[in-house]
C-alpha cells in the first residue's frame, strides 16, 4: 500500500444483496469483486465479521476470531447438499434494503441446523481438521456460545453457574459433555464460514483485489475472548469489570460514548510478551490483507468510565502501552499494512505515536470543510502515507452532510472543491477525494450512487436503527463502474496493467 496511489470502497458484508435479507459471501460478494475489478479498484474495505450480539453492531461481537453464521450463504449450502430449496422456500424479506435482525436470528439457526445434521456426517473428517487447525479460539468459543443457549442468550456475567462463569476445570468438562451437540454445531459454523471466506478472498485475489479488515481495539465484554482470558483485563475477583471503555464529549455526542467494553491489563500483557494481541491479530492477518486499527489513540491514552455509569462523562484518561507495544504489533507483522483510526480528540503525543509507527491514519474530507480555518483533514494538508475518505460508516454519506451538517461548512466546500451543479455535488466530493495526495482513497459505495441519510451504516452514540442499510441488485451496473474507473483512472490510482 506504501508509495502506491491506488483506491478501493467501503461495503459492509451485510449490506451486499441476497435473497435472504442480509449480505452473504455468495455470488453477490463475487459479483462485487467483479464490480472493483472493472472500477479500476484495489481494495474492498469491510467492517468486523464476527457474531454479533443485541444492537447488532460488529464491533460487539461474541468472539474477535469468529466469523458471523449470518453471513454464511444458503445457496451454496444448497449446491453441497446440506440444504434442499424447500428449507430455505418460506424465508420472507418484506423490506430488502435493510436488514431485519430480528427476523434472521428467529429463522436462520433453525435452517443452519439441518445444515450441520447432514454436514457431521458428510464433512466429518473436513470439521475435526478445522477444529484441530483452529483450536486456539473455536473449542472456547464453541462452548462460550452452547453455554449462552442453555442460559437464554444471557450475558456471561449473569450466568447462575458459579462454577462455569468463573471457568472452574471440573465443571468446563461437565459442560463440554453435557453440551456435546450444541458445541459441534457452532464449531460447524465456523467451519462453513471460514471455508465460503477463504474462497471469496482467494477470488479477490485473482482478480487483484485486497481486502481491508476491521479490528475493533476493545472486544466486547461479553465475549468468549473475556470469559476464557479473564487475567488480560481489569476485572476483580469475582470477573467483574472495574472500569470499562468508551470516548469523552467529542463532535459526535455531548455525553460521549460510552462503549462498555472491558478496559485490558496493559501491565499483565506486558509480562507475558502482549501473547493475547499477537494471536488476536494473527487472526485477522488470516483473512485481511489490510487492518484498519480501530480507535488508535488507545494505544496512547484510553478513557476510563467507572463500570455502571450510565454516561462517559466521568471517566478519565490514563496512558496506554504506546510505542512499545505498537513496535512489537509493526514488527511481529510486517507482512501485513495497517492503517491508523486517528478520528476523535487527537492530542500532540497521539500524532507522535502514528508517526513513529509509520502507519497512515485517516483523513475524512467531510471534517475538513470548516471555513474559519483548515485542518488535517482539509485536502491541502494532506499527506501521502495516510488514506483519504469522504465519509466514513460512522458518518452521514455526503449527500445525507449536505442536508445536515453546519451551512457555512456546505458553501466552504462549494468554493473549496469548485461543487457545480453539472457535476453533481456527490461527484465533486469523489472528485477532491481521488485528486488528494494521500496514497489511498476510499469511498463508501453511497457516496458513489449519490445517496443521503436513509443509507447511513452508523450512528454513533445510538443503539437502534444502524447496521441495517443494503444495496439492491440493479444499483450497481457497468456504467457506473466505467465512469469509477474514469476518475479513478484520471488521478492516477488505476493499477498497473500486468
Amino acid at each position: 500500500m506504501k508509495n502506491e496511489r491506488r483506491a478501493g470502497i467501503l461495503l459492509p458484508i451485510f449490506s451486499l444483496p441476497s435473497n435472504y435479507g442480509i449480505g452473504t459471501l455468495g455470488k453477490e460478494a463475487f459479483r462485487f469483486i467483479d464490480f472493483l475489478k472493472e472500477a479500476k479498484q484495489s481494495y474492498w474495505q469491510i467492517l468486523p465479521i464476527g457474531p454479533t450480539s443485541y444492537g447488532d453492531s460488529p464491533y460487539q461481537s461474541f468472539s474477535s476470531y469468529a466469523g458471523n453464521p449470518y453471513f454464511i450463504d444458503l445457496d451454496k449450502l444448497i449446491e453441497q447438499g446440506l440444504l434442499e430449496k424447500e428449507d430455505v422456500a418460506d424465508l420472507k424479506v418484506e423490506n430488502p434494503s435493510y436488514v431485519d435482525y430480528g427476523y434472521i436470528y428467529e429463522t436462520r439457526f433453525d435452517i443452519l441446523r439441518k445444515a450441520y445434521l447432514k454436514g457431521k456426517v458428510t464433512l466429518r473428517k473436513e470439521l475435526e481438521s478445522f477444529v484441530e487447525e483452529n483450536a486456539d479460539w473455536v473449542k472456547d468459543y464453541a462452548l462460550f456460545m452452547a453455554l449462552k443457549k442453555k442460559y437464554e442468550m444471557k450475558s456471561w456475567l449473569e450466568w447462575p453457574d458459579e462454577e462455569i462463569r468463573l471457568r472452574k476445570p471440573q465443571a468446563l468438562r461437565e459442560a463440554q459433555e453435557e453440551l456435546k451437540e450444541d458445541v459441534e454445531f457452532y464449531e460447524f459454523l465456523q467451519y462453513l464460514f471460514f471455508e465460503q471466506y477463504a474462497a471469496l478472498k482467494e477470488y479477490a485475489h485473482k482478480n487483484g483485489i485486497k481486502i481491508i479488515g476491521d479490528v475493533p481495539i476493545y472486544v466486547a465484554l461479553d465475549s468468549a475472548d473475556v470469559w476464557a482470558n479473564p487475567k488480560e483485563f481489569q476485572l476483580d475477583k469475582e470477573n467483574y469489570p472495574e472500569c470499562v471503555a468508551g470516548v469523552p464529549p467529542d463532535y459526535f455526542s455531548e455525553d460521549g460514548q460510552l462503549w462498555g467494553n472491558p478496559l485490558y491489563d496493559w501491565d499483565a500483557m506486558k509480562k507475558n510478551g502482549y501473547q493475547f494481541w499477537i494471536r488476536r491479530i494473527g487472526g485477522a492477518a488470516r483473512y485481511y490483507d489490510v487492518i484498519r486499527i480501530d480507535h488508535f489513540r488507545g494505544f496512547q491514552q484510553y478513557w476510563a468510565v467507572p463500570y455502571g455509569a450510565k454516561t462517559a462523562k466521568n471517566g478519565k484518561w490514563i496512558d496506554g502501552p504506546s510505542l512499545n507495544f505498537v513496535k512489537i504489533l509493526r514488527d511481529w507483522f510486517s507482512n501485513i499494512d495497517f492503517i491508523a483510526e486517528d478520528l476523535g480528540i487527537i492530542s500532540e503525543d497521539v500524532t507522535e505515536l502514528l508517526k513513529a509507527s509509520g502507519f497512515p491514519g485517516m483523513k475524512v474530507l467531510e471534517f475538513g470543510m470548516g471555513p474559519k480555518e483548515a485542518n488535517n483533514h482539509t485536502p491541502h494538508n494532506h499527506e501521502s502515507n495516510s488514506v483519504c475518505y469522504i465519509s466514513t460508516h460512522d458518518n452521514s454519506p455526503i449527500m445525507g452532510w449536505k442536508v445536515t451538517a453546519d451551512p457555512k461548512e456546505v458553501r466552504f466546500a462549494r468554493k473549496y472543491l469548485g461543487l457545480n451543479w453539472k457535476e453533481g455535488f456527490h461527484n465533486g466530493f469523489i472528485r477532491g477525494g481521488m485528486s488528494s495526495v494521500s496514497n489511498l482513497f476510499v469511498s463508501q459505495i453511497q457516496d458513489y450512487l449519490g445517496l443521503g441519510e436513509e443509507s447511513r451504516i452508523n450512528t454513533p452514540g445510538t443503539a437502534v436503527g444502524n447496521w441495517q442499510w443494503r444495496l439492491s441488485k440493479n444499483q450497481l451496473t457497468e456504467e457506473m463502474a466505467a465512469q469509477i474507473a474514469e476518475i479513478t483512472e484520471r488521478y492516477g490510482r488505476a493499477p498497473k496493467e500486468k
